[in-house]
This record gives structure tokens, C-alpha cells and sequence, in this order.
């Protein structure tokens, strides 16, 4: 079975990626209203390797936005699209490329952000600078001088 990595170290079957090619609205001059450059390539979200996690495809659901289509035949679909290139294969490719900065991005765990205080020096430079601003702007009035 031929295999096509996707993200580093995770491959899925050729054939669970499927491409559709049709008419370009890009660039390509006569070009474009003669050949089918522009590719959509379509990946349900079942076909995704085990290596992909389960809050991986949370996030990936989150990030596809739009691209996200319910009514696929095996479940949820991912949709990519290109036509910016001039050839087929080239939009093929960036298809492919937008596929994998989708999955590296859904698959980069979110740091846990961890609640912090101010230490007690930061609170007295605070306050000494609220002062010393106080102090310039107090300067500034003409009280009957």
C-alpha cells in the first residue's frame, strides 16, 4: 500500500486522499480556460492515522474552520483548496502542504498556562512610580504661585 506523509512521522493511505481537479479561477492566462488546475483535495477525518491524537483532531476541527465539511461520506471531511499555481501538480502540492501546517498546528499541544503573582518588589516599583508621576503632576498645578 502506498503511503503519503502528511506531518513528520505520520503517513495515511494514497487512497484515503482524495483530489478532485476542475477549472481555476488563477492565474494562467488562456491556460486557464483550457485545463483543470485547480485541485481539492478532500480527507475524512476517520482515514487519520492512530498517530494523530484525539485532541489533536479536536484542534483540527477548531483550526479547519470552514474547510470542515459534515456531509462527507465517512463522516466529517477536511477540504483543501489551491488554485494559485499555474500547473496541477504544483496545486497538488500545496494542497498537500496546507494539509500538513494544518495537522503540525492541531498537533502542537497548547501550553497550560499556570497563574502567577506579582512579587513584592514589582508591587513597590509599581507604587514608587505611581508617586513619583503624582509627584511631576502636582508640580504642574499653580496653586497661587
Amino acid at each position: 500500500m502506498n503511503e503519503v506523509e502528511i506531518a513528520p512521522g505520520i503517513g495515511v493511505a494514497s487512497a484515503a486522499l482524495r483530489f478532485a481537479f476542475s477549472r481555476s479561477s488563477g492565474p494562467g492566462g488562456q491556460n486557464v480556460n483550457k485545463v483543470s488546475t485547480k485541485a481539492e483535495l478532500r480527507v475524512a477525518l476517520v482515514d487519520l492515522p492512530p498517530g494523530v491524537s484525539w485532541q489533536a483532531r479536536e484542534r483540527l476541527t477548531k483550526l479547519a474552520g470552514w474547510r470542515l465539511l459534515e456531509q462527507g461520506e465517512r463522516g466529517p471531511e477536511l477540504l483543501v483548496v489551491s488554485d494559485s499555481e499555474r500547473s496541477q501538480a504544483r496545486n497538488r502540492a500545496a494542497c498537500l502542504q496546507r494539509l500538513r501546517e494544518l495537522l503540525v498546528a492541531a498537533m502542537a499541544e497548547p501550553k497550560v498556562r499556570r497563574k502567577t503573582r506579582p512579587t513584592k518588589g514589582s508591587r513597590e516599583r509599581r507604587l514608587e512610580s505611581k508617586k513619583r508621576r503624582g509627584e511631576i503632576k502636582r508640580g504642574r498645578s499653580t496653586d497661587g504661585e
